[in-house]
């Protein structure tokens, strides 16, 4: 009842032109404008053909994202106590059970949703931009060992060392570009372009053109190096945009070379399903294999897993956002055999298949996770609305955990048409 009375005031207050500000009053979404060149909600059209969730009226998606929003910022958006100087900092935590910690992915995502928001709520301490630029602060604090232009991948940091993760800070750099299109500062771009020149130095492969791990590995090491990488760190929309955003030509290579590895992937390890593997193993021959058990992470590091989990939303995402035809045909792939493995349910989706389809055994939640990002993939599927409409009803006010949340939340964004790509220069 609770959750059926917030969203009904979020949209009405959407209707009316005006927008929840956290809990002490109103703001005509005029006023927000006047800060944000593009304040929440934009929907995008996303090209001929693109699904989405009919169900409900465009007013009524934009409320389920501002009602997420409102409790993902409740539930794991944190100020940071006495950070050096005063200009505040904020941190994307575990939640309740972790409040004390922060990965570098959390604070790309927190970033991203922070700047994609703008307008949905303001006041002088909560608003979105107070939030971007005190995460922005937050990832400045905490650099990588390995590369300083980078951040640390954990906070607190492991006394061992603090190198990055390459999601976190590719996510980082693309909300910074958002940035420098929201609040027109030339400081948000210089800024992107510099976390973006750190990636290609220190997080490309010389040879592979993919995604290391990390700033950690060694392009030729012995255990980890160059062909070792990780799907759910093939971002081709972020690729394109990093490409407009410093005319650098290597990320038109790196974007071309992680869908040809996707697609091989689909086309040699997993023609049947399509799903790709938490890390996968490239030979210099362009022979691609799924990573063995225990390669990194754990024992299912070779199946669709917690990682791989987000590979449908990014690639969609990419599909809609840049019309890419090779990203669209890899997403749907994924999306129709889902749809099929469970009888058009959404509710039967598990937390993790081997790449033949087979669930894994004792993975039977029915976690958001494997869920929204699927339903973003679904939105390329000419035949899907009704399977479309059934996922985003599975997601749209479900709340699990820090991960589960902020993806859904990214995810919803998509869906409800709210998710733009930036143009990499000021207007």
């Amino acid at each position: 009842m609770k959750a059926d009375f917030n969203r009904n005031f979020a949209m009405a207050m959407i209707i009316t032109g005006a927008f929840i500000v956290s809990g002490r009053g109103l703001i005509a979404g005029a006023q927000a404008a006047e800060t944000a060149l593009r304040p929440f909600p934009q929907h995008q059209s996303y090209g001929t053909g693109a699904l989405f969730p009919s169900r409900w009226p465009a007013e009524e998606r934009d409320a389920d994202v501002v009602e997420f929003y409102q409790q993902w910022k409740a539930d794991y958006v944190r100020k940071v106590e006495g950070a050096n100087g005063d200009a505040p900092q904020y941190r994307v935590t575990f939640g309740h059970d972790q409040a004390g910690r922060t990965v570098s992915e959390g604070q790309g995502y927190g970033m991203i949703i922070t700047a994609l928001m703008a307008g949905a709520d303001r006041d002088a301490t909560t608003d979105a931009k107070a939030l971007f630029d005190g995460m922005w602060r937050f990832a400045r604090q905490w650099p990588s060992d390995g590369d300083p232009r980078l951040m640390g991948w954990q906070i607190p940091p492991d006394p061992k060392g603090n190198d990055n993760a390459f999601d976190g800070d590719a996510d980082i750099a693309f909300a910074l570009l958002l940035a420098a299109d929201q609040w027109q500062d030339p400081a948000y771009l210089q800024a992107a372009r510099d976390v973006i020149a750190g990636l290609a130095e220190s997080t490309i492969g010389p040879d592979s053109l993919l995604p290391l791990l990390g700033d950690w590995v060694v392009p030729n090491g012995a255990e980890y190096d160059q062909w070792g990488t990780r799907p759910s760190d093939f971002m081709p929309g972020h690729f394109a945009a990093f490409g407009r955003a410093t005319g650098d030509l290597l990320w038109a290579k790196v974007r071309n070379r992680v869908l040809d590895v996707a697609s091989a992937l689909q086309q040699e390890v997993s023609p049947r399903t399509g799903l790709l593997p938490d890390f996968v193993l490239v030979e210099p021959d362009g022979t691609v294999h799924a990573a063995p058990p225990n390669y990194l992470e754990g024992y299912y590091d070779g199946a669709y897993y917690f990682n791989a989990a987000r590979v449908p939303w990014r690639l969609a995402s990419d599909a809609l956002l840049e019309h890419d035809p090779k990203a669209a045909t890899i997403a749907r792939h994924m999306a129709r055999w889902m749809r099929i493995r469970v009888k058009g349910d959404p509710g039967k989706i598990q937390s993790g298949y081997l790449l033949s389809g087979l669930p894994l055994p004792y993975e039977t939640e029915n976690s958001t996770l494997f869920v929204a990002p699927m339903a973003v993939a679904s939105m390329l599927l000419p035949d899907g609305q009704e399977w479309l409409n059934d996922m985003y009803a599975n997601i749209r006010d479900r709340h699990m955990d820090y991960y589960e949340d902020s993806v859904t939340l990214l995810c919803l964004l998509v869906l409800s048409g709210n998710f733009w790509s930036p143009s990499g220069a000021l207007e």
